[in-house]
Order: C-alpha cells, then sequence, then structure tokens
C-alpha cells in the first residue's frame, strides 16, 4: 500500500485491511484495501478527488445487500455511504440520503401517511443502491415513485437529475454508465391512510417471510427475470434446488436465491451461478443474467 489514507486524512473513518465479509448480505468477500465511511459529504468529496488524483480503484457500497464479493477482496477504497442517510418528509416528498435503507424510508412514509413504496417495506437495500438498479418487487419499482436524484459526478462536481432523465429500465438506471455517486433520491409519494399502508406492508413483508429463504445470508433474488420467463421456475425445472459448491447452496425453498447455508466462499457462490446460468441454457436455451453484480 503505497498510500496512506489513514495519515492521509486523520480524524476520517477509514480502516485498512477491513473484510468486507463482515458488511455483505452474504458473508463472504475478502477484505478492502480501504475502507471508507464518509460522515458529511464533504468528507466523501475529498476523499474522491484525492483518490482520482492517485488514480486509486473506488468502490462504492450501500447496503452490501446485492452483490458478491470476491474473495480476494478489493484494491483501492471500498466506499460506505452507511451514515449518509438522513431522511425528510415534506408534504409528499421523502428525500432520503443514499445510505438510508429502504425499510426505514417506508416506515417514515408509514408514519407520514404516505402511500407508493410499500413493496419496498422488507428490501434490505439503500437507497442508493435502489436507485442505482431500479430495485422493485410486487409490481412496483424505483422508477415509479423517485422524482429526482442528487450525485456526486467523477469531476467531483454536486449534479440534480430529474427522473425523466434517469434512462430507468429493468433493473437498469443511468447512474451505471456515468460513474456517478448517489448522494440521495426524492420520493413523490401520495397521501393515505396509516392502517391501510400499514397492512399492505405487513402482507408484502408475511409473503417474502413464507417464500424466501430469509434464514440464511444471501445477495437477494440472483437473476434477472428473462422475458417471457421466471428465473426461479427455470432453475427449479432444471433440478437445481439443492445444488451446492461448498457452503453456497441454490435455496431449496425459492429456487431464485443462492443461500450461505455454511460459511461459503465467494467462489461458491460464484460457482453456483454459473452452473446455475449453464445447466438453465442447456435445458432450456435460456441466458440468465445476474441482477446480482459481481465484484472482484
Amino acid at each position: 500500500m503505497s498510500v496512506n489514507l489513514q495519515a492521509k486524512f486523520p480524524g476520517f473513518d477509514i480502516k485498512s485491511q477491513e473484510k468486507l465479509a463482515n458488511y455483505t448480505n452474504t458473508q463472504v468477500g475478502g477484505p478492502a484495501e480501504w475502507a471508507f465511511w464518509p460522515h458529511h459529504v464533504q468528507e466523501l468529496m475529498n476523499v474522491l478527488e484525492f483518490a482520482h488524483s492517485e488514480n486509486l480503484p473506488i468502490t462504492v457500497l450501500g447496503n452490501a445487500s446485492n452483490l458478491v464479493i470476491g474473495d480476494a477482496g478489493l484494491k483501492g477504497i471500498v466506499i460506505f455511504l452507511s451514515h449518509l442517510n438522513k431522511i425528510e418528509v415534506t408534504d409528499q416528498l421523502i428525500k432520503a440520503g443514499a445510505g438510508a435503507t429502504l425499510i426505514d424510508v417506508t416506515q417514515a412514509a408509514l408514519e407520514a401517511n404516505l402511500s407508493g413504496i410499500e413493496w419496498a417495506a422488507g428490501i434490505p437495500g439503500s437507497v442508493g443502491g435502489a436507485v442505482y438498479m431500479n430495485a422493485g418487487a410486487y409490481g412496483g419499482e424505483s422508477a415509479d415513485w423517485i422524482s429526482s436524484i442528487t450525485v456526486l459526478t467523477p469531476d467531483n462536481e454536486i449534479k440534480v437529475y430529474q427522473q425523466a432523465e434517469l434512462e430507468f429500465g429493468y433493473r437498469h438506471s443511468l447512474v451505471q454508465r456515468t460513474g456517478d455517486v448517489i448522494l440521495d433520491a426524492t420520493f413523490q409519494l401520495k397521501p393515505g391512510e396509516f392502517k391501510s399502508i400499514e397492512m399492505l406492508m405487513e402482507d408484502f413483508n408475511t409473503r417474502r417471510a413464507l417464500r424466501q429463504p430469509l434464514e440464511y445470508p444471501s445477495c437477494g433474488s440472483t437473476f434477472k427475470r428473462p422475458e417471457g420467463y421466471y428465473a426461479g421456475r427455470l432453475i427449479m425445472d432444471a433440478g437445481l434446488q439443492g445444488f451446492t459448491i461448498g457452503g453456497a447452496q441454490v435455496s431449496t425453498k425459492h429456487a431464485g436465491f443462492i443461500v450461505n447455508v455454511n460459511q461459503a466462499t465467494a467462489d461458491d457462490y460464484i460457482g453456483v451461478i454459473r452452473h446455475v446460468q449453464e445447466v438453465v441454457a442447456q435445458k432450456f436455451e435460456v441466458q440468465l443474467e445476474t441482477e446480482v453484480r459481481i465484484l472482484n
């Protein structure tokens, strides 16, 4: 490590060789060369400016819920936005920091009698992640309710995008190609009735608990929905439920999930993903694309 970030930025929340498995929902992942938790946007700007000047690789993570990080870890700086989590409610708008969890945002909406994002009540991801991949469930998605976002551009400038500029598509947004760091998002919701909102959130959470393997660490839904099919159904019909490499397994509860049943490594996870893709392609001539991000 030729650059000592801790010495360069004394007082910043920076750790060296931090094991990323401690922060990922899969509980896999090697060390980050440097892990950084900005408490303010200015701290983030200072570190990013330095990183760009030194050509240090940068990886930005939210809640690390829908990704698999390789066993070798990640070079450069891994930035966790979990402290940028302020949530403000104004009339029918909720402005939430990129590091705020979707669960906290839906709770804030409930308390303000605002409806529209009940579908996100049990999703473990962050607001930044939800924008980045246009997260969705149960017929709703981020694109339906986000009115604008604030980002930090690769030139270290703060910029606001309106909804129409965000190129939202299925598990896609503009930010995936621009390299911008999401700082916050504003949700435009609609008035609702507390009890109705609460009941809908509870219904979605009950459905998740019944159908998804929440008892094991996982990266959530592993594959995108192929046009005309359901990934979980294809995997099940291919006879792959229960398929295991090391400690990673195609869930016997929901075939669309790969779970960490016994101290899995990232190689185990990736091996299961690749095997599932190969078998489904052979049996059904359907190419499954990963929804989960693989970083290695």
